[in-house]
């Protein structure tokens, strides 16, 4: 949520924010600025008549007294509607980009910022993509997903389901034992009011799976649990940054993506992601960002995916986020480059939504939050078998997973 003050005090600076995003959030933005004054108008006639019935009562003028308590309580019971509509816009209104963020209409804009692609590997054969060859080495069933759930699910079999797991606990161990964080295990179902301090609702609503009858979602990321831990809390500043990592499934509708990356564990509506947060004070958060991502770009590193980071611009931004880098792998078999984590500074929006405070010796206010991907854990497989494909369709198991995974090819 955007600071209100800011909001009413700055809303030239909120606009350009807004435009500098695409401008399709900018109709919302004027209606709540109406709203916002019409609150403030009706909520100055509430005060007076207060003030107006309180000398009323003092002076004992029963009959003005009365007929004060009347207009009051009609004014009253127009400000609350009032009210309301104007923190549903106010919800519904993304982050501001942070003014280090590059201009830009769309992700055909945003900024390659380094790029690791010493370990692509030259081969002398025609690369198949990773849903050919799981497939034809029996560890991708879409067929038996498919009965099971309908589309985009997919069955993970014998060595399959092992690489699955081994780059779970992979991931995690290096995340724990190297970088700092504490492993949580939430659970996956979430309240609305959880969504809502992510930033998920009101606004991504249809991409989300409810519980019928219920006030319950699937966790659409572990950021929503992970974030929401202090949610209505003070956290002491001296106990900044707090490091959070998690392995769930995450559960999508992809609604609105018909037709897109059908094929394969791009793009499936039950998936595993390790997921990476930080609860940072304002003044560290940037670096925090840096950090976070870096860690991201080392399980890349030591897996030897060939990947590249790029900062988004102003237009690509997810609506949360004031400033992201976006991680791609190298995918030979499809010839391109996805996205395999979004490390994402919220900046204090999330915080605001969920009312989330520090309290120290530098002063008070909201916190922080950043999450991102460490990494997804299908795109990772995916990227795996492409990269490590062999001219007789094996996998070579990468260095780094020794120990995790029993042997060193599948085949």
């Amino acid at each position: 949520m955007l600071d209100q003050k800011l909001l009413r005090s700055e809303p030239e600076k909120v606009r350009k924010g807004i435009q500098n995003r695409g401008g399709r959030y900018l109709p919302a933005l004027e209606e709540l600025f109406k709203k916002d004054a019409a609150r403030a108008g009706l909520l100055k006639e509430v005060e007076n008549l207060r003030a107006k019935l309180n000398e009323l009562s003092k002076k004992r003028a029963v009959e003005e007294a009365k007929q004060a308590k009347a207009d009051l309580q009609k004014k009253e019971a127009e400000l609350s509607p009032l009210e309301n509509e104007a923190r549903h816009l106010s919800l519904g209104l993304p982050n501001l980009p942070h003014p280090s963020v590059p201009l830009g209409k769309s992700a055909e804009e945003n900024r390659m910022l380094r790029e690791n692609t010493s370990f692509r590997r030259a081969m002398d054969f025609k690369p198949k993509d990773h849903q050919d060859l799981g497939q034809a080495l029996g560890i991708l069933d879409f067929e038996a997903a498919g009965k099971l759930a309908g589309a985009r699910f997919v069955v993970l079999k014998g060595a399959g389901a092992q690489l699955e797991r081994a780059l779970i606990q992979f991931m995690l161990d290096t995340h724990i034992r190297e970088h700092g964080y504490t492993e949580i295990f939430p659970p996956y179902l979430v309240s609305g009011e959880m969504l809502t301090g992510t930033g998920q609702l009101p606004k991504f609503e249809e991409d989300l799976y409810r519980v019928q009858g219920e006030n319950l979602y699937l966790i659409p990321t572990a950021e929503v649990p992970l974030t929401n831990l202090h949610r209505e809390e003070t956290l002491a500043e001296e106990k900044l940054p707090i490091q959070y990592t998690a392995h769930t499934a995450s559960f999508r509708q992809e609604a609105g993506s018909y037709g897109k990356d059908t094929r394969g564990l791009i793009r499936n509506h039950q998936f595993n992601k390790v997921e990476l947060v930080w609860i940072a004070g304002p003044d560290k958060s940037m670096e925090a960002l840096e950090t976070l991502t870096r860690h991201a770009e080392e399980i890349l590193k030591r897996l030897e995916i060939p990947y590249r980071v790029l900062e988004l611009c102003t237009g690509d931004l997810g609506f949360a986020s004031c400033k992201t880098y976006d991680l791609e792998v190298w995918m030979p078999g499809e010839n391109r480059w996805r996205e395999i984590s979004s490390c994402s500074n919220c900046w204090d929006f999330q915080a605001r939504r969920m009312n989330t405070r520090y309290k120290g010796k530098t002063g008070s206010g909201f916190v922080h939050t950043l999450n991102g991907s460490g990494v997804a854990v299908g795109r990772l497989f995916a990227a795996i078998l492409e990269n490590y494909q062999q001219k007789d369709g094996t996998i070579q198991i990468p260095q780094a997973l020794k120990g995790y995974f029993p042997e060193p090819t599948i085949s």
